[in-house]
């Protein structure tokens, strides 16, 4: 049985040299107007030295580092036009022109599910993925792998791992998945703060040619011609990073 795949998030990952992870809390997202004065928090902001974390009840979460800024958005159950988080990374990046920003990377995930059933997402990466031999019955359970690949695309390269996890249902079961974790590296080019803040602006603006090149290298390359070993579980979970195992 063949299946799509589900994304559920888009990132937008921004490397940074002099990046201060104390300036972001809500005060400051909402009076620089990177995020609107309506937004609420999901829970409370974690705040230590090197990392501070806010997460919002629409599915965006910010997470701020030394060393990057990540911008995360749940999109599962969202369409095109109600996705924000690259509206709001280009504000953030706009409101602070004068950070070092180095590279950045749009990173789409998803998953294909499969009922509750022991070893079906092992199964299904090494028949999918791995040749066959005496090497995959080691042990007393299934080989498990993960699996790295890099593309060079005409504009950037393109990075997919593919992974084993499980969605968390709330009775504490498991769903086995396959995870497809994907990024589009960018350079950022300019020394001049103004030319990067453009450079980064012209980038983010091509997330949607991203994201579907992405569903597209999955569904058409990998998952077509793919069998799925399993019955299909229907899509009736949101996702959450804390359900992924």
């Amino acid at each position: 049985m063949k299946q799509n795949l589900i994304t559920q998030e888009f990132g937008i990952i921004i490397a940074a040299k002099n990046h201060n992870p104390t300036i972001l809390n809500p005060d400051f997202l909402k009076y620089s107007g990177i995020v609107p004065q309506e937004w609420e928090l999901l829970r409370q902001p974690i705040y230590t030295q090197n990392v501070s974390q806010l997460a919002f009840t629409n599915g965006i979460m910010i997470v701020a580092e030394p060393t990057r800024v990540i911008f995360i958005e749940a999109i599962e159950q969202k369409a095109i036009k109600e996705i924000t988080v690259a509206e709001i990374a280009k504000k953030y990046v706009q409101t602070l022109p004068n950070v070092q920003y180095e590279a950045i990377g749009l990173n789409p995930r998803g998953y294909i599910s499969f009922e509750q059933q022991d070893n079906a997402a092992s199964q299904y990466l090494a028949k999918t993925f791995l040749s066959g031999g005496d090497w995959q019955s080691l042990g007393t359970t299934p080989v498990r792998a993960t699996l790295n690949l890099v593309y060079t695309l005409e504009r950037c390269p393109f990075y997919l791992t593919v992974s084993e996890a499980a969605l968390r249902n709330p009775d504490e079961t498991n769903i086995p998945i396959i995870l497809f974790n994907g990024s589009f590296s960018y350079e950022v080019k300019s020394e001049k703060s103004a030319e990067r803040v453009v450079n980064l602006h012209d980038i983010i603006d091509n997330w949607q040619t991203d994201l579907s090149n992405y569903q597209e290298i999955i569904n058409t390359k990998i998952l077509l011609k793919s069998e799925i070993p399993t019955t299909v579980v229907p899509d009736v979970f949101t996702m959450n990073h804390s359900v992924v195992a």
